[in-house]
């Protein structure tokens, strides 16, 4: 069960790792700073409307391994932000790290109307969709898929009732992506933003992550295109980062789960919390003018045995449960793309893996 840490202790914790997520955005705009001395393209708001300057937005799960990233990287873009939490010890977690424009709001994701009114005010909404399991272990259930479903329906219908609302980015999963029925007569080798995992697979293979979050972005898909809403989702890659396993081990575990097969497809890639963050705030300034549909998000792939390896000692996961006989050679490969989100951000985030 291990020792029971006191909330100083949960705190220090807390800031230390939002030290290390703003440290680690700094560098990322150095290098982009570098980039633009080099009069190499990378990602830059100097051209997007002032619409977006100082406008609130909302983010869901906000104290969360992402969310907590990404609410860093809106405040220092100049966004007003709202952070919803569900419990008064999330509450106080986020009063301990507070800074920039931002407040705090107790709302409970399975209520419509508490959401509603969360939203009141906001020009758009950062949906996360970040989950812990409620049993207190490491796993993703197929009751927590259900969950996802259900709060994904009720940010959706919220988002809808809430007039402010001009704008929706939906944080889904590479897994609802790249699991596909190698017997289907359509199977392609590219897997992009068009590409959706097969249900039916997931369900077999009892992948209940993938299909949590496919069914969940589903749902936002269906009722914004009822509502009318400006929608755009994102599907990215295992988040990794500062202590990523620890912070975010309930995702980071689910993800992995068929990492073996992900690997010798040449599908299981990464992506840095901090470049995530920047590719959801870029998408919805772009909403502003033409961006739309669904991006795919990765900046690596793990294609070799070393990395493999790494990646499994990493997170503590026996090195076979992802390498497999150190070989990742497979009938059917395939080949991972961002090309959308690339272009859109105007860099190479590694826009395509190899064969």
């Amino acid at each position: 069960m291990g020792v029971m840490r006191t909330w100083e202790s949960k705190r220090a914790e807390l800031e230390a790792f939002r030290r290390n997520l703003v440290a680690a955005a700094a560098v990322h705009r150095r290098k982009g700073d570098e980039g633009r001395r080099k009069n190499t393209p990378v990602s830059s708001y100097d051209d997007d409307d002032d619409d977006d300057v100082n406008i609130m937005v909302c983010v869901t799960s906000g104290v969360s391994y992402f969310g907590l990233a990404l609410v860093n990287h809106l405040l220092l873009l100049g966004f007003s932000v709202r952070i919803i939490v569900d419990n008064p010890e999330d509450m106080e977690k986020v009063k301990g790290i507070r800074k920039g424009k931002m407040e705090v709001i107790m709302a409970k994701l399975t209520d419509v109307d508490g959401l509603e009114k969360a939203f009141e005010g906001c020009r758009g909404v950062f949906h996360t969709s970040a989950f812990t399991d409620p049993a207190g272990l490491s796993g993703y259930t197929k009751s927590m898929a259900e969950i996802e479903v259900k709060v994904a329906e009720n940010v959706m219908e919220a988002c809808g009732r809430t007039s402010s609302i001009k704008r929706c980015v939906f944080t889904s999963s590479l897994s609802a992506c790249v699991w596909q029925d190698n017997a289907h007569p359509d199977l392609t080798p590219v897997i992009n933003h068009a590409s959706w995992s097969t249900e039916s697979l997931c369900i077999d293979k009892k992948l209940w992550y993938a299909l949590g979050k496919m069914r969940a972005e589903k749902v936002a898909w269906r009722i914004a295109n009822e509502r009318g809403l400006k929608l755009t989702t994102i599907c990215p890659a295992l988040i990794t980062g500062p202590e990523f396993c620890h912070r975010n081990s309930t995702a980071t575990i689910a993800y992995l789960k068929g990492a073996q097969e992900m690997y010798s497809h040449g599908l299981l890639a990464t992506v840095e919390v901090t470049t995530l963050a920047e590719a959801h705030a870029r998408v919805f300034k772009a909403m502003n003018s033409n961006a739309s549909g669904r991006y795919i998000c990765f900046d690596h792939v793990i294609d070799t045995y070393n990395e493999a390896e790494k990646l499994a000692k990493d997170i503590g996961m026996p090195k076979d449960k992802i390498c497999g006989d150190a070989s990742n050679n497979s009938i059917h490969r395939f080949q991972l793309s961002n090309e959308k989100l690339c272009t859109l951000m105007s860099r190479s985030l590694r826009c395509y893996s190899e064969y």
